[in-house]
């Protein structure tokens, strides 16, 4: 259930509304450098981490301690990777958070410049993420897969179809907070038609969360989209998008299987059948997240990992975004769907430092 806000709220373990209270504004030397005014923003998310994730609090945590080992690893002659991985590795998120506010007041630089002054590559780039909090991280990835010539529509479709409606807010709050534009006018710019539209509705953060079905509603809706797709010439996408962007994935469930008793056929095929392009893909997500959110990444998982090259961009962003919420299911599907082990592909597929860290992220071979 959905809260107002977290100051004495037992989920937020550990004290750490009480430590990040007394973050100051920073003066606003580059704009991607103000994190600690949305310093709490993934506090709010903590209640967000699922059972299912690699990467717990670490016992016995103290920020300082890991802020001067931390700063001994890169200020050295040579950089200390082995510290690095070892203490990014095995730490929670919102204590990594704690470790990046103790590493500035303590050294007067923010240790994610640090962390990409001394390293480099695949490497860099997996490390500052992991010292990101959850909404920037995610606020950048939507960034860099908006940016430049082209769109990167898989990135954008993942994103917003894998986060939960609190995720997205937090999402939009960090994203003006770091480029000063809303995401939803940034979105807009850069995408067109149904598919813009859907994007944005999802970008709202309006989906129901709750885990109670209707099934009144389940037959009604998948009456409503049996009317707007198969059994009327032309499409209606404005009810696909209504249904499929703002339902919650429970409630989705039930009405894909009343759709298949009215139509004879699964809600997929009929996707398939009336629409295409992008606004296609991204509702063929959703469908599929709705039945199985580890299944879907599983395949994504998957996809950056075949072939020649290696999508890095893709791989980095899902093993640190799920590393607390569902990661062990990502495992357990990317075996049971393709026969061998996400740890193994991992090895076989990236190197160095980078591999170890990914590897530690993935947390054991199945």
């Amino acid at each position: 259930m959905e809260r107002e806000g977290i100051e004495g709220d037992p989920q937020v373990s550990g004290g750490w509304w009480c430590h990040l209270k007394g973050l100051k504004k920073k003066s606003k030397r580059h704009e991607h450098r103000d994190w600690s005014q949305i310093a709490w923003v993934q506090i709010l998310a903590v209640p967000q981490v699922g059972h299912r994730g690699t990467m717990r609090d670490y016992p016995g945590f103290s920020a300082s301690v890991d802020a001067e080992a931390i700063h001994k690893a890169i200020r050295g002659i040579g950089t200390d990777e082995k510290t690095l991985i070892s203490i990014l590795t095995e730490r929670s998120n919102a204590q990594r958070q704690l470790i990046a506010k103790e590493y500035q007041a303590a050294y007067g630089k923010e240790l994610k410049d640090d962390l990409k002054g001394d390293l480099s590559g695949h490497f860099k780039c997996l490390m500052v993420a992991l010292v990101t909090p959850p909404a920037v991280f995610d606020a950048k990835q939507l960034k860099k897969s908006m940016k430049g010539t082209g769109t990167n529509e898989d990135a954008l479709i993942e994103i917003l179809t894998t986060r939960t409606s609190r995720q997205m807010k937090e999402i939009g709050q960090a994203y003006y907070t770091v480029y000063k534009k809303s995401l939803g006018d940034e979105i807009s710019s850069e995408t067109s038609g149904d598919f813009r539209k859907a994007l944005l509705t999802l970008a709202d953060g309006r989906r129901d969360e709750g885990l109670k079905v209707d099934e009144q509603l389940a037959k009604e809706d998948a009456q409503i989209l049996y009317n707007a797709g198969e059994n009327k010439w032309g499409t209606d996408e404005d009810t696909f998008t209504e249904i499929l962007c703002l339902r919650s994935f429970p409630q989705l469930k039930l009405t894909f299987d009343e759709y298949r008793n009215i139509s004879q056929k699964d809600i997929e095929d009929s996707i398939k059948g009336e629409l295409s392009g992008h606004f296609e893909d991204l509702l063929l997500a959703i469908v599929c997240c709705a039945r199985n959110t580890p299944a879907f990444l599983a395949k994504r998982l998957h996809q950056a990992l075949k072939g020649a090259g290696t999508d890095e961009f893709t791989l980095n962003r899902i093993m640190v975004s799920r590393s607390e919420i569902d990661l062990l299911d990502i495992r357990a599907e990317f075996k049971k769907q393709y026969g061998y082990s996400l740890h193994s592909a991992i090895k076989s597929d990236t190197s160095g430092d980078y591999a170890i860290t990914l590897v530690k992220i993935c947390g054991g071979d199945d």
